[in-house]
């Protein structure tokens, strides 16, 4: 392929020396922002450049470091949860944000200071590396400890499969943690990058590890979906493979559109690791690396067929995988409230609306759950829907916990209508630099005006989803939701319907540039005619799925 017709940012990559410059001779000026190029570098480093887009005084720019971990499932360690705590105090802005893919995310970093809380990041045990970039990103799992001896051992699986998976690149600890040289040219650099190369990945890469009938880590929007099935003993003994998930799209580029995963096959324990560095090797040398629109594996297996790319990859290992293994039918469980453990203790589910730990009037989350990890050393898990489980919690201490949080005004699951439960929104305004409109400080609004309604039409039972984004790319993963409120432009939004919780159905446009204040509005006949005419037990999606989705359809009378 000529060099001419690759992306400007595979040039950047190609020159990096392995994610090493610009960026190395940056750190340290004087500039309170990074340039161009080093922005894309930085990236993969676990880091975005933003602004803080409120403060904007025409081209004058309040530059800020957004900084992502790479946690595999989620987890962390009391003292990790704690270090992690007072660094947000310390350099970011008090807030600590849980993000759809079980990581944390800092805002509000500024340059000078980012050095330092990335040692201290790391000073806990904790990277960033690849947590952002063209790259595999952090490897979900299910989030929930272990309740019956399988979940651990899923843990353990995505935390072995994340250090295999990790850029061989020295650059990152050269330039944050051990002062050593950086290096100035490939030559110099001894290991390389076996499984990524010079350019890396076309673009980002996403892998979840999940458990049979369990898919709160929506396998089949990741690119490299990986069901754990067990032996009689509940060990590991092999993995369904789900290949060719992504929530990306354009509105006006009808060529990108998010795409359920296809079922690959089925692969022996021993064999996953080959089989996944194969499919990442397939995607390392055919994906689009022209345009960025189009450089996710989904659209590489839209273009060749699943058949071709399993040809492809058979090529590579030597041998066929096994016929996909039947499933039980997915269900997504938030694991909120009490939950007991395989070792009699407790873990306790709080739901985080939007993501954002921090402390706000009478609300007081941040404190509250650093009193609770300090005094009872629980260990904590963020989950795929930006909630946080506390793990290993003894019986007679939870009326003790409960209290706290009352305390705090944070309210348990019981407490909670459905519909904040099942919502979840993006950053968005005022720190993302892709946000068309609002999203996580508009969306809790718009859920309680919702709940109004939906209390007042007899449906708060139901488990509907809803998630917000502020621009098409899907971090919140709207496309699988009952209902999506999809950034169009300036407080304007498309209305999609027809999902499912379990994220095993896409779901179709409805409503397009819609204002925010008539969200609700355009929302409520739908609700209004589910009830009036659904067949018993039948879901919000189900029923919109029989009767049929056309964008701006006619709600019969």
């Amino acid at each position: 392929m000529s060099k001419k017709k690759l992306s400007k940012l595979e040039r950047i990559k190609e020159e990096s020396a392995y994610l090493r410059g610009p960026l190395d001779v940056e750190v340290t000026n004087d500039e309170d922002h990074f340039s161009k190029d080093a922005i894309q570098v930085l990236k993969f480093h676990g880091t975005y450049q933003q602004d803080d887009r409120d403060l904007r005084d025409g081209r004058d720019r309040h530059y800020m470091m957004m900084i992502r971990s790479r946690t595999p499932g989620g987890k962390l360690t009391p003292e990790q949860y704690l270090a992690v705590d007072k660094i947000a105090d310390e350099y970011a802005n008090s807030t600590i944000r849980v993000t759809t893919r079980q990581a944390f995310q800092y805002h509000g970093i500024i340059k000078n200071e980012l050095k330092k809380t990335l040692q201290e990041v790391n000073d806990a045990l904790i990277t960033t590396l690849g947590a952002c970039g063209d790259i595999v990103r952090n490897v979900m799992a299910t989030p929930a400890p272990d309740i019956d001896g399988r979940q651990a051992q899923v843990q353990k699986f995505a935390d072995e499969l994340s250090d295999i998976l990790l850029p061989a690149s020295k650059a990152y600890h050269e330039i944050w943690l051990d002062g050593e040289k950086v290096y100035s040219g490939k030559e110099e650099v001894e290991v390389g990058e076996p499984l990524y190369g010079d350019t890396y990945l076309p673009r980002k890469f996403k892998i979840g590890v999940a458990l049979p009938g369990d898919n709160s880590i929506d396998a089949y929007t990741q690119d490299i979906g990986l069901v754990a099935l067990f032996d009689d003993n509940k060990d590991i003994e092999g993995f369904d493979i789900i290949v060719g998930g992504g929530m990306g799209m354009h509105h006006r580029k009808p060529e990108t559109f998010p795409r359920l995963g296809d079922h690959l096959g089925y692969i022996p324990k021993e064999k996953v690791v080959e089989v996944v560095k194969a499919i990442i090797g397939i995607q390392r040398d055919h994906g689009n690396r022209k345009n960025r629109k189009q450089a996710r594996m989904k659209y590489l297996i839209h273009d060749w067929g699943l058949k071709k790319f399993k040809e492809e990859l058979v090529s590579r290992l030597g041998y066929e995988l096994e016929p996909w293994r039947e499933l039980p039918e997915f269900e997504l469980d938030l694991y909120l409230g009490w939950n007991k453990q395989s070792d009699g203790n407790w873990f306790l589910g709080l739901s985080v609306e939007n993501g954002r730990i921090k402390d706000e009037g009478e609300l007081q989350l941040k404190t509250a759950l650093r009193k609770v990890v300090e005094k009872y050393h629980t260990e904590v898990r963020m989950t795929p829907n930006h909630n946080v489980l506390l793990t290993d919690i003894k019986e007679d201490k939870k009326e003790e916990i409960e209290a706290l949080f009352h305390e705090h005004g944070v309210l348990l699951d019981d407490e909670i209508p459905n519909l904040v439960k099942f919502s979840m929104a993006c950053p968005a305004l005022p720190t993302c630099g892709l946000a068309i409109t609002e999203s996580e400080r508009a969306l809790p609004d718009v859920i309680r005006d919702l709940n109004d309604v939906v209390e007042e039409l007899g449906l708060q039972d139901e488990k509907l989803s809803v998630r917000m984004t502020g621009c098409p790319n899907g971090c919140s993963r709207p496309y699988v939701a009952d209902i999506g409120f999809v950034g169009r432009s300036l407080d304007q939004y498309s209305i999609f319907i027809g999902g499912n919780p379990s994220g095993t159905r896409l779901n179709q446009k409805y409503k397009d540039m819609v204002y925010r204040k008539d969200l609700v509005e355009e929302v409520r006949p739908l609700l209004e005619h589910y009830k009036q005419e659904r067949t018993n037990g039948e879901s919000f999606s189900d029923f919109w799925n029989r009767v049929g989705i056309k964008e701006d359809f006619q709600i019969p009378a």
